[in-house]
């Protein structure tokens, strides 16, 4: 710390609108005009920059992490108020925690078990023989199929559908039968699921989430997937069935992955970047194609569809200069 030791902080807010009384941070160069001008009371960021700092300073090398700390502190959410509404409707033999709350309109099949600390928000339906962990949050209207299961303090944001059927289908001679969805979600302590996102239960075995797992909003996980420890993935992202992913990982917006296939622990995966093949080792991906003027893409584009007559010829003359070199080598 840099500067008055007794500051009084009261809240957060970003470099540029931040008064009195709240902390900012820098976690990146791209924002280092706004530090000279801050009103914040304090702002938290890298040695490198703390001497050009006109407020007080918090110093440390990991100004993003000591921000999602100090928010976390100051943002904290009031104590649950437990109970159960009045329009919920919940099946007799469903097993809550007198500390959990169960707001409006909510359905609870038979057999759930809700553990302490539990917040169940309005509009949520969850189905029989689910199970949910202490201190989880179902934000709103979220769906658990049947049997899900939620670690401990899993934070499910509004709209997500955990549980649903996978899209397993078998071909009778051109018409699709369906293959039954027998397997589970399994979600381990502190996972995060976005909005909209959706995780479809296992075909025969379970679709597992590890511990630590962050999901931003609007991405598929299929039937049987698996996603190691504290792997984090965002928007738009799809993950067909049967993969694995491995702990540490990160899939940035709008990425694929193919079914069936393995990535390593510690794969980083660049945006949009579509992955084909299994990832045997630890690294940064990357398949995208940068925009590029409308007309330049149409040249591009006519010439890609000439490589493979380009690549034989190219072949050919090469077979040739060689065939000429040896009648050279041997007159």
């Amino acid at each position: 710390m840099r500067g008055d030791p007794d500051c009084l902080i009261r809240g957060v807010a970003s470099l540029d609108e931040a008064g009195e009384g709240l902390i900012s941070f820098l976690g990146s160069r791209r924002f280092l005009p706004y530090l000279a001008d801050t009103r914040a009371s304090a702002v938290i960021l890298t040695p490198e920059h703390a001497d050009v700092c006109p407020v007080n300073a918090l110093v440390t090398d990991n100004p993003s992490l000591a921000y999602a700390k100090v928010a976390s502190v100051l943002t904290a959410r009031a104590p649950l108020a437990p109970g159960i509404h009045p329009s919920a409707v919940v099946d007799e033999s469903a097993v809550i925690d007198p500390t959990a709350r169960i707001e409006a309109h909510c359905t609870i099949g038979a057999g759930v078990r809700i553990a302490a600390g539990v917040f169940i928000g309005p509009n949520c339906v969850i189905a029989d023989d689910c199970e949910v962990g202490n201190d989880s949050r179902l934000i709103a209207s979220v769906t658990l199929g049947s049997r899900t299961v939620l670690g401990k303090r899993c934070l499910i944001h509004p709209g997500a559908v955990l549980g649903a059927d996978g899209f397993g289908l078998a071909n009778d001679q051109g018409r699709w039968v369906k293959i039954p969805q027998l397997g589970r979600v399994r979600l381990g302590d502190d996972v995060e699921v976005g909005s909209g996102t959706t995780i479809d239960r296992g075909a025969l075995k379970d679709t597992v989430l590890h511990n630590g797992v962050k999901l931003d909003n609007l991405i598929h996980v299929a039937h049987n997937v698996e996603l190691g420890e504290n792997t984090a993935i965002a928007a738009q992202t799809g993950i067909a069935g049967s993969a694995r992913i491995g702990a540490g990982c990160t899939l940035a917006g709008q990425s694929g992955v193919a079914g069936h296939l393995e990535l390593a622990d510690g794969v980083h995966v660049s945006g949009q970047t579509a992955i084909t093949r299994s990832i045997r080792a630890p690294g940064l991906y990357t398949s995208t194609v940068p925009a590029v003027p409308h007309s330049a893409w149409g040249r591009n584009f006519a010439r890609i569809k000439q490589l493979d007559d380009l690549f034989r010829r190219v072949r050919a003359l090469e077979k040739a200069l060689a065939e000429t070199a040896d009648d050279q080598a041997e007159n």
